[in-house]
């Protein structure tokens, strides 16, 4: 399955058991608005984490970002405490993980903490945890502050897509602990 089939099953999932969450969702980020991003960035996107943009860039409008949080994006979803970024939210995090040698810490370099070429795209506020491709093979991996960084978690955004549909899924069949759907908008417990 390509990542835009199985963002079109989130999608679809989102549209018809929380309306209003989907209603709130903007429109897609443009071609100038990549570029830009990745020259800024220094770095070009990996094609699937493209073509996601290009279908949703979740960016906050620009009043309603709060300048004292590290990220900004539409919370509780995917799930509670974090959320996607768009490509401002995204360069906001990249640029404050990257490094100048490519890779952190300096002296590891075959299992940093972080590489420049990671682009993260979801996050909590804080920029602690999250998940984020890597542009090289497109594989999806995960850091947490203090935790070893966890690659190759998903081999691809398709497959990380399709576990959020797996999981819309279960709350829409009314079998998560955690989350339900009610007034068309997600809740979490």
């Amino acid at each position: 399955m390509s990542v835009t089939e199985s963002w079109s099953r989130v999608m679809t999932l989102l549209r018809e058991h929380a309306p209003a969450d989907h209603a709130d969702l903007p429109g897609p980020a443009t071609e100038q608005m990549l570029a830009a991003a990745e020259e800024r960035m220094g770095i070009s996107l990996h094609g699937d984490l493209r073509t996601w943009l290009l279908q949703n860039n979740l960016d906050l409008p620009e009043g309603d970002v709060d300048d004292e949080v590290a990220c900004c994006g539409f919370d509780g979803f995917p799930d509670e405490g974090s959320f996607f970024l768009g490509i401002r939210a995204m360069e906001r995090l990249h640029a404050n993980r990257s490094t100048s040698c490519g890779f952190d810490p300096p002296d590891q370099p075959a299992s940093p903490f972080w590489r420049n070429e990671w682009i993260p795209f979801l996050s909590d506020q804080d920029g602690w945890m999250g998940k984020f491709v890597d542009v090289r093979d497109g594989r999806v991996g995960s850091w947490f502050v203090g935790d070893p960084t966890v690659t190759g978690e998903y081999e691809s955004m398709a497959q990380y897509f399709d576990s959020v549909a797996e999981t819309l899924t279960r709350i829409a069949d009314g079998i998560s602990p955690v989350c339900r759907f009610a007034e068309g908008r997600l809740v979490w417990s």
